[in-house]
């Protein structure tokens, strides 16, 4: 994957290592509701530690006697780290304690009953606290950095882990070379996927390049930070000041042949992105049921950020902060390290 550009690129790199230890690592979902303590289904928040989100919920249902098929999480939360989220299982006669249930990697922290399943993206964000081993005579530069991203945000980049090894190649093969399509379906939906973040982060990129990530541009699609409303203004003053306010942020694309397209200025650089890419209407229609298209933040806000000295180490540094759904704490960390 191509180097891409860094907002922050005018502090210098910080140079320390995290994620030795899945304890330098500490995420916490931040719920959208809480359970209402009626209703047949169970909601669990567990902490786990070298163990998957999927894995986890069906060691959980497994041992309640719940069906991990009826099982649902709001999203995934990485392995290598320590980390709380909720999962719900349709359990229609309530457990009156999961006090005694011993799971290895897994302790449950509270539970309690809903009408609803969890569903994907139920969640308001992430909770990030991050040791970073070995920077704390940088401190001030890490600091930079974040006022940096608090002021413009965090670029909503799609980081390494979503190309793979050769997905990209494989991507190109089939959507714009006209080679056979995979099998899979699981397959075709993952290469269109990964061809559509590869276009968003060139078109992000490209904004960065020309210090355009948190300015608004004749045309653009601007999405409502409250909400997820789009629309086009043709007052570029005013638009601009809700940008810098956060009440608006300008968007990129997740191409597809239902994607709503920019104006003005704006359309014409996706579309020149497109082309140097080889994506036409051909190759859009080649996808249209494994990826429609929708509309992507270009950046996304910072909060509850904070950097201090680690309390029981001084050499290393504690991140803290929130990030929204959807969103990768390894966008925070890139920028800090200015390395992927």
């Amino acid at each position: 994957m191509v180097s891409l550009p860094y907002l922050t690129h005018a502090v210098a790199p910080v140079s320390g290592t995290w994620r030795e230890e899945s304890s330098d690592f500490l995420v916490d979902e931040i719920a959208a509701y809480n359970p209402s303590g009626t209703g047949e289904h169970l909601f669990v928040r567990f902490e786990k530690r070298e163990i998957n989100t999927a894995d986890a919920v069906r060691m959980i249902a497994k041992a309640i006697g719940a069906d991990p098929g009826g099982a649902g999480f709001a999203g995934l939360k990485d392995r290598h780290a320590i980390t709380t989220q909720w999962a719900s299982f349709f359990h229609p006669s309530m457990p009156n304690s999961l006090d005694s249930l011993a799971l290895p990697g897994i302790r449950v922290l509270e539970f309690a009953p809903h009408p609803h399943k969890l569903r994907t993206g139920h969640l308001h964000g992430n909770r990030f606290r991050i040791r970073l081993r070995g920077a704390a005579q940088q401190i001030a530069m890490v600091t930079e950095t974040f006022r940096v991203l608090e002021q413009q945000g965090v670029p909503n980049y799609y980081g390494a882990q979503r190309f793979g090894h050769n997905n990209l190649a494989r991507a190109k093969d089939w959507l714009i070379e006209n080679r056979p399509p995979p099998r899979s379906r699981f397959d075709r939906k993952l290469l269109v996927s990964v061809l559509q973040s590869s276009v968003f982060n060139d078109v992000l990129s490209q904004r960065i390049d020309c210090q355009e990530m948190s300015t608004a541009i004749e045309g653009d699609l601007l999405r409502k930070e409250n909400s997820g409303g789009m629309f086009t203004t043709s007052d570029l003053s005013d638009a601009q000041q809700r940008v810098m306010n956060w009440e608006i942020s300008p968007t990129g694309p997740m191409v597809g042949l239902k994607m709503r397209w920019p104006e003005a200025d704006a359309l014409a650089r996706e579309k020149a992105i497109l082309a140097q890419s080889g994506i036409d209407d051909d190759v859009l229609n080649r996808f249209r049921r494994a990826g429609q298209g929708t509309r992507r933040p270009l950046r996304v806000k910072l909060g509850e950020s904070r950097v201090s000295v680690h309390a029981e180490c001084s050499n290393d540094l504690d991140i803290e902060f929130v990030l929204p759904s959807g969103s990768y704490a390894t966008a925070v960390m890139r920028e800090v390290l200015k390395s992927d």
